[in-house]
């Protein structure tokens, strides 16, 4: 399968980048979104330890002090419940609940957070003498334009860490990730790439599930050289860490339409009995447009969800509707999948293909199920650590399933055996002839 994507919606989708995701943010103070929302929305951040840092400069210092601006700092416990009910609190009162205010009247202020037991995310809001009036006017004055730096201690204590609670480890997981794929395609890419060439029963599945390995490999890539930089200079290169994400959706997108492909075409194969041509997996109308379908809905959920969440991640918390929606489409998938399967392992007379089909299973299952699976069990955890078990529980699952289809369709006894004895129960076989050329 061919995916494609058009050139204007990946351009729209690259420029879906948010200040909120780097952890140096450039931007300018706006007095009207402040009124607007009753404080201006900077950025949520979670500290820990004891010399967490924040760090605000600003260009016009004339214009913040006549506007009598400062920086309110909530934590995010009381700002979410603060906008449940919004009703309850006046502009005055939300103010005043602020458990840190920064006067924004000079070029440069440097605060250290209290020492925290436990991390905690804070949120950073703009407020001016605007923020609280009842009817605001447009006022004439020069844009105030600021950065903001947000740091966390390093492993000797010194706030020079630009990761959140959120996101510390995930760097050395991709560099760990990274090296593996590195030494495995030493070790098995030319034996790989000979078997792809010479083609045979199994050339076809191959070709497919080596290209949603090749993406996942570039996007764990990229994810590391995105997690490199923004170590350095807390901002990162957002581009890159889409690109990652769009590499995980065309993984997702292959693997969904292979496993599809061929559990349906195992299903039709059993039903029509046909002694004609042996099956391909891509030549049958039901099983293609099946597949077709599937791939479609889970593409519109995975590009729904990249515009929903502004951190652009492969994995999320899936608190969104489209994340609880791509969610039910893997459970049903799976479901469905599981029918079809057991409709073939339970007429299945032979031990040898009993065995192929049941390895199948688990591969197939492991990959539609682990996302759902670490998504309940993230829960257990604390908020901050949920994505992160998420991200790394899910890509080591993934990977653990391709390695489970690869030794099965690599496999000489075992696929051989199989396709030799029934090449009508499995896809992607050629005539009888064409095989012995290359495994007789």
């Amino acid at each position: 399968m061919k995916w494609e994507m058009d050139g204007k919606m990946l351009l729209v989708l690259l420029g879906v980048l948010h200040t909120g995701h780097g952890r140096i943010l450039h931007g300018s103070l706006d007095s009207a979104a402040a009124w607007r929302s009753r404080g201006q929305h900077i950025v949520t951040f979670l500290f820990h330890g004891d010399q967490a840092l924040l760090r605000v400069k600003i260009n016009n210092v004339a214009g913040a002090t006549g506007r009598e601006s400062a920086l309110y700092l909530y934590e995010d416990e009381q700002w979410v419940q603060m906008h449940n009910s919004l009703e309850e609190y006046s502009c005055p009162e939300r103010l005043s609940l602020a458990q840190v205010t920064i006067p924004l009247n000079q070029s440069e202020y440097n605060y250290t957070l209290p020492q925290m037991s436990y991390p905690k995310a804070w949120n950073v809001i703009y407020v001016d003498k605007f923020t609280c009036l009842t009817t605001y006017e447009e006022q004439k004055s020069n844009d105030v334009a600021f950065e903001v730096t947000l740091l966390n201690p390093d492993a000797a204590g010194n706030p020079y860490d630009h990761f959140g609670a959120d996101e510390s480890g995930l760097h050395e997981f991709f560099f760990l990730l990274v090296l593996v794929y590195f030494v495995a395609a030493c070790i098995y890419i030319q034996a790989l790439w000979q078997m792809i060439k010479k083609g045979g029963p199994m050339h076809t599945v191959l070709k497919v599930l080596s290209i949603a390995l090749l993406l996942q490999v570039v996007s764990a890539l990229a994810n590391y050289l995105h997690f490199s930089r923004y170590a350095k200079d807390g901002k990162g290169a957002p581009v890159v860490g889409i690109f990652a994400e769009l590499c995980d959706i065309a993984s997702e997108v292959q693997m969904l339409y292979l496993l599809i492909s061929l559990c349906i075409g195992w299903t039709l194969s059993r039903k029509k009995k046909s002694q004609g041509r042996p099956l391909q997996w891509d030549s049958t109308p039901t099983s293609t447009g099946v597949a077709v379908l599937a791939v479609t809905v889970q593409v519109i959920l995975l590009v729904w969800e990249l515009f929903e969440d502004t951190n652009h991640h492969s994995f999320h918390t899936h608190q969104s509707l489209a994340e609880i929606l791509l969610i039910a489409l893997k459970i049903f998938l799976a479901i469905s999948l599981a029918c079809g399967l057991y409709q073939i392992i339970n007429v299945e007379r032979s031990s040898m293909k009993l065995q192929f089909y049941i390895t199948f299973a688990k591969g197939c299952f492991l990959w539609f199920l682990c996302h759902p699976c670490f998504v309940a069990v993230s829960f257990i955890f604390k908020e901050y650590q949920r994505e992160k078990v998420i991200t790394v529980g899910v890509i080591l699952s993934q990977s653990v399933s391709m390695v489970i289809l690869y030794r099965l369709f690599l496999s000489h006894s075992l696929y051989w055996e199989v396709s030799s004895l029934s090449s009508l129960t499995l896809p992607l076989t050629l005539s009888s002839g064409y095989r012995s050329r290359y495994y007789s």
